[in-house]
Formats: C-alpha cells, structure tokens, sequence
C-alpha cells in the first residue's frame, strides 16, 4: 500500500485512477492539484481526493506515488514544476496517448531522478471528460501500456506493475517508438478520420440534411469524433511524425478503391471488402500474437 497518491490533474482519468486505488485498498491518503480550482474542490466534494493542493509541487510533497494525468503538451512544464521534490524512492507516472515526447521531457526535467519515472498509457477513456465523468471501473479489464526508459529503476518498474494489476488491468511493456508507431494507426488516425469527415460533410451545401438522416452505422464510426478537441489537438501534433506516415498509408487504400468504384470493377472491389470483413471479423480487442 501506499501512504500518499500526489494526484496532478483531477479530471476522468486521474480521478478514476484515484478512486480505483482507494476501491483497491492501494492507498491511504489522495492530495490532488488541477489547474482550476473549481475541478479540484469538485474533486474533493466527490470523494476522489482527500485534501486540495494549492500547486503542484505540493501535491507531490510527501507523496510516495504521483500520478500526471495532464494533457502530453503539459507534461514538461508539469514536471518541472514538481522536479525539486522528486526523489529516487518516488514512483511518478502519466498517462498520455503518446510516449516519444513524454520520455524525452521527462529526460530533459528529471536528470538524476529520470529512474523514478516510469511512462504509461491506459488503453481506457471516455468521449465526456471531466472529474465528474471519474470511474473506479475506466481500467478494470483494459490494458496498460508501460513504456520505460533505460534509466528506469527496476524496483519502480515492478510497483507500477504491481498497481496497474492491483487496479484490474492488463499489462504489458513496449518501447516508446513502437508504442507511438502502433497507436498513430489503431487509433491516432482513426479519430483523425473521424474528425475530417464529419467536418467534410457538415461543410457540404446539404450537410446538415445529410447528418439528419444518418443511422446507428455513422453514430459508431464517429462516436470518437466527440473527442475532447484540446486534448487530441496535442495528440496529434505530439505524433506527428508517426501519425503523417500512417495518413498516406490510409490515403493508399482509398485511392486503391475510390479507383475500382470508378473503372466499375465491383469484383476487385468486392476482394479487398472481403479482406477488411475478415479481418476485423477475427479482430479481438486487446489480443496480440504470442
């Protein structure tokens, strides 16, 4: 158990860390700082924290666990705002949707103390964010991502598997650029996607008709453009770089059929929807090849 959790960022996904580890019995006591004062007092009004914490640094101070649950573009200046109290006997983490830039900050801040860091992403969220949106059960079931840096300590690595486990999650281990490479594809450009064509056929004369008559088919495929829009704005241009090779990836495809549906070739054009229909027919979430 631990005694303190130093919560920085009390939205969905930090509250819910927090009240998943006070379900567990895996800490004893939550201190949380928000940006807004108002998410932080929520916060505590709900149960999901224990005490409100005027900055950040003091969130952290006289924690033994500290949990950055911030957006990836805040992620270097929320570390060195908390690096004067960060110690090797600490195990801080995040939980951003890309590890490329989350590692190379956290590089640069912490230096000596970069061993106490270990990256994560929880395979988990909701399109509604916010503190009231926060759920013990977001991670049960779902996997996590650790992503560690070759100066993370081994002792630091095993607690933040153990509390992953502890909170009902899955978990395995990649490294940075193989996460950020994976995720620009199953998910990255999907809501990439999304976003462009709902704006594609709002923007069109009719649109607003068109979207009045869409079904349950359009409501699943662009239920992620609901997205918190700052949130992926950061995603996206933190992995750019993997996320543009994954576009003309995608751009390939389409042209492959926007090209058959033009010559008339329903045959060629009837394989390569077969091919998808298997595939995500035998899709399973979350498996992966032994």
């Amino acid at each position: 158990m631990f005694e303190q959790l130093g919560l920085i960022g009390c939205g969905l996904m930090g509250g819910s860390f927090a009240l998943a580890l006070k379900r567990a019995g895996l800490v004893k006591r939550v201190v949380g700082y928000s940006k807004s004062p108002s998410t932080t007092e929520r916060a505590r009004q709900m149960g999901v924290i224990d005490v409100e914490a005027p900055s950040a640094l003091l969130a952290v101070s006289g924690a033994d666990i500290v949990l950055l649950a911030v957006p990836v573009a805040a992620t270097e200046a929320t570390l060195k705002a908390i690096r004067h109290l960060v110690n090797k006997d600490m195990l801080i983490m995040d939980v951003g949707s890309t590890k490329r830039d989350v590692v190379d900050a956290a590089r640069r801040v912490l230096r000596d103390n970069v061993g106490s860091f270990v990256p994560c992403h929880p395979i988990a969220g909701k399109e509604a964010s916010g503190v009231e949106h926060a759920d013990p059960d977001l991670y049960t079931n779902r996997q996590v991502i650790l992503t560690p840096l070759e100066r993370t300590q081994v002792a630091q690595l095993g607690k933040a598997k153990d509390v992953w486990e502890g909170i009902g999650c899955q978990v395995l281990q990649m490294a940075p650029e193989a996460h950020d490479s994976a995720f620009a594809a199953v998910s990255h450009l999907p809501h990439l996607i999304a976003f462009a064509l709902v704006n594609a056929i709002a923007a069109q004369p009719h649109g607003q008709d068109f979207l009045s008559l869409a079904g349950p088919g359009f409501r699943d495929f662009t239920r992620i453009a609901a997205s918190e829009p700052k949130m992926w704005r950061d995603i996206l241009l933190a992995n750019k770089q993997e996320l543009l090779e994954q576009t003309q990836f995608f751009q390939q495809t389409l042209q492959a059929m926007h090209s058959l549906i033009e010559a008339g070739n329903g045959e060629a054009l009837e394989e390569l929807i077969a091919q998808a229909s298997q595939l995500r027919a035998n899709w399973r979430m979350g498996a992966r090849r032994a």
